[in-house]
């Protein structure tokens, strides 16, 4: 072995080497082995304290210098045309970015002022230019992208954003309209140079009638500010991983791993195994497998990656496409534990007895080869004697055993008594063309439930584990529903028929037995909505406040690092509580601990919203073509304004004006949630069986407007008949209550004089 460089020979290495930064770069140069390796490490960090060097992801540079591969901003040719370039620092150049040039060679790209490229850097000793950079490729598939409505003019038209904080609008000349029509909505990308001070752009598509359902969900990621570019840093950093090495991993490749997913899933970062306990002491016990994708091995502390996952703090899915937290060729492929390939993990192996109560667990940083990937229906057709031919193989020796610790982990739930609100969840099935072809409810298999359980298990490990270690970390907290809101749902039970305890610490043991009274009810649906209503929403913290829903103590993300942010920032906390490299939860994160909680806390709000609005969009589309159908449906939620009504058919909710139903005026009790007709005494409350009328349906904002005709199989009293002008549906005509409203204020005025 030979003897540690000083740090003067160290620095004039890494001077001379620019393109060997690594740490491993640096001990093979000096032949370093072993335990030498960590006198290496912390002489890299003192020289990095004193500003000597700087770091990048798992790389060195000399303090001051750029990276050797850097994202570059092309500069106009100066006057003998020569290319210069200056570096971007995190998307934006920097205020004294040294100047570059471009060394061109056969082959590359023709480039133009405000291009972007990845270059190779070489350091120069020159007046003019202190860096000669060679082309690695042009960043061209990043442009700045623009949704608006197009406006035609003479001369091609203009797009107008349709969101809402833009201020500007975008030129398009008629050879880039790509012939759209006055009002469609496109989405357009930038193309450099100015004219009348406004930006150009081209049209790369067009996406028809702004209501139509192929510009749902665009119109939803911009409405809500969803980040769905990344910038060309990020892409560059993305592009230059590689597969991790098996190096220190502990190798769990032989190991019968699958995953198991929706049919349509987009990516896959959970895989399970589980087979009986052969341990002594342990009869009829199990030892379970969680393996999760090791996406902190890519995406590092303080990288490009690292603040646009923050930043993005979730994946947001839509029925046509996602947003994904992280580019698709980590998404996608290098933390995808796609089947028969070598993927880096973190895992969890848990040893559970005959009742589902964990014993132990223990993690390790592996490298793991899933043996298949199989989606729920077919797992759950295997496990009922309908097994094809993929998995056929897998059903003794990988299915059943997974059901069989599925059996054990039941019976510890039912005595654990998380709160099991059980509601139908909505998929829109869309055609080729984007159009919504139906709305069906998706099937929920005992699979689906199995996979749930394990993740569970596994994000209750990683708690307790940290906990355990005294490392900080996320948890994910869900306190226990208001007074107030629980009197709601209590109003809501009795009206029903059913009860709900009182004046006892609240647990939910106590909402499942209201739940239990009305399943196979009619209400079964009406309740379980009013008691998911009634909790709290849940949330990220640095501090354990406990999950109320899961009726747990210790709970923490684990389990989905390619679409959360917050399991992320628990696999660094794990990996710096076991020491298994430099990768893991560093001092900026624990700094800012609280602020990350409430950024990813606040972005998973903002997705849930867009998801929402974009399936009530969906709908309305769906539904506009039925606009004089009748539709029967169950009164969900009633304000002074108004009844809310949930159809049967698709789950959609829809709006009965109150000023539509009869003549009489309405008293509204907050308590009751309920309207009492004036002259007639009917009440519209919750739970109520309705015949409405679809009277309008708006893609654009994904109203519905209603109509009641019945009320619990009955006819309106006919105090209340929905005749004439005043009773019955009439709809908004706000030019004529302008006009009225006006007329009014006058002869006030006039009075007054």
């Amino acid at each position: 072995m030979n003897p540690l460089p000083t740090k003067e020979q160290i620095l004039t290495w890494i001077a001379e080497n620019p393109g060997l930064l690594a740490k491993r770069d640096i001990a093979k140069a000096f032949g370093i082995k072993g335990d030498a390796k960590i006198d290496l490490k912390r002489m890299l960090k003192e020289l990095e304290g004193d500003g000597a060097l700087e770091r990048k992801p798992r790389r060195f540079h000399s303090a001051g210098d750029l990276p050797p591969v850097s994202v570059c901003q092309v500069l106009a040719p100066d006057k003998n045309g020569d290319l210069y370039a200056v570096a971007l620092e995190g998307g934006q150049v920097g205020e004294e970015s040294p100047r570059i040039l471009i060394i061109a060679h056969r082959g590359d790209p023709a480039l133009g002022a405000g291009d972007k490229i990845l270059a190779r850097l070489a350091k120069v000793d020159l007046d003019d230019y202190q860096y000669e950079a060679r082309v690695i490729r042009q960043l061209g598939s990043n442009a700045v992208k623009v949704l608006g409505v197009f406006r035609a003019t003479a001369e091609g038209g203009r797009i107008v954003p349709i969101d809402k904080g833009a201020d500007k609008e975008w030129l398009v000349s008629s050879a880039a309209s790509l012939g759209a029509k006055d009002g469609e909505l496109v989405e357009g990308e930038a193309v450099g140079g100015r004219r009348m001070g406004l930006p150009q752009a081209k049209i790369t598509e067009r996406l028809g009638d702004p209501s139509g359902p192929r510009a749902v969900s665009l119109i939803a990621i911009h409405q809500h500010a969803i980040p769905d570019q990344f910038p060309d840093a990020v892409i560059a950093e993305a592009d230059a991983q590689i597969a991790s090495p098996l190096g220190q991993r502990t190798d769990l490749r032989d190991l019968a791993l699958v995953t198991i997913d929706p049919i349509d899933a987009r990516d896959r970062d959970d895989a399970v195994f589980a087979e009986v306990d052969t341990e002594a002491g342990n009869k009829d016990g199990f030892v379970i497998w969680v393996a999760i994708a090791d996406v902190s091995h890519y995406v590092t502390p303080g990288s490009q990656l690292d603040r646009e996952a923050r930043k993005r703090g979730n994946s947001t899915y839509f029925p046509d496409r996602v947003v994904p937290m992280l580019p698709d060729i980590l998404s996608g492929d290098l933390c995808s534990l796609h089947e028969h390939v070598d993927r880096a993990c973190l895992a969890v192996r848990i040893r559970i007895d005959a009742r589902g109560n964990k014993i132990s667990h223990r993690f390790v940083r592996a490298m793991m080869r899933s043996r298949a990937s199989l989606h729920y229906g077919q797992v759950q057709e295997a496990v009922d004697g309908r097994a094809d031919d993929k998995a056929r193989p897998l059903l003794e020796g990988v299915l059943r055993p997974i059901y069989a610790a599925y059996e054990a982990l039941k019976i510890s739930r039912a005595v654990r008594q998380p709160l099991d609100i059980d509601l139908p969840e909505r998929k829109i099935v869309l055609s080729d063309e984007g159009k919504v072809s139906s709305v069906a409810y998706r099937e929920r298999f005992d699979a689906h439930k199995l996979i749930e359980e394990f993740m569970i298990l596994a994000n209750v490990a990683a708690a307790e584990e940290l906990v355990r270690l005294k490392r900080p970390l996320l948890f994910r907290v869900h306190e226990e529903p208001s007074p107030m809101k629980m009197e709601a749902l209590r109003e809501v039970a009795e009206a029903s028929g059913f009860t709900l305890a009182k004046g006892q610490v609240l647990q939910t043991a106590h909402l499942n037995r209201l739940l239990s009274q009305a399943q196979g009810t009619e209400f079964d649906e009406l309740v379980n909505i009013q008691t998911l209503r009634s909790m709290t929403q849940a949330y990220y913290n640095s501090q354990n406040f406990g999950h109320f829903g899961l009726a747990l103590k210790n709970y923490a993300h684990f389990t989905s690092p390619i679409r959360r942010y917050s399991d992320l920032i628990v696999h660094r906390a794990l990996i710096a509580g076991h020491g298994w490299g430099g990768d893991g939860l560093s001092a900026w994160d624990v700094e800012n601990l609280d602020e990350t909680a409430k950024l990813i806390s606040d972005a998973e709000r903002r997705s849930m919203a867009a998801e929402r609005d974009t399936i009530d969009r969906y709908l309305a589309a769906y539904l506009s073509d039925r606009v004089g159908a009748e539709f029967t449906g169950r009164i969900a939620g009633v304000q002074r304004f108004g009844l809310f009504v949930k159809l049967d058919e698709t789950g959609a909710d829809g709006l009965v004006p109150i000023r539509s139903v009869g003549r009489e005026f309405f008293h509204y009790d907050e308590s009751s949630q309920s309207l009492t007709g004036a002259d007639t005494g009917v009440t519209l409350g919750m739970g109520q069986r309705v015949v409405v009328r679809l009277m309008e349906a708006t893609p654009v904002t994904g109203g519905l407007m209603l109509e009641l005709l019945t009320l619990e199989g009955n006819p309106l009293p006919a105090g209340s008949g929905r005749g004439g002008k005043r009773g019955g549906y009439q709809p908004r005509m706000p030019g004529r209550t302008a006009a009225k409203d006006r007329a009014v204020k006058r002869k006030v005025i006039r009075k007054r004089k």
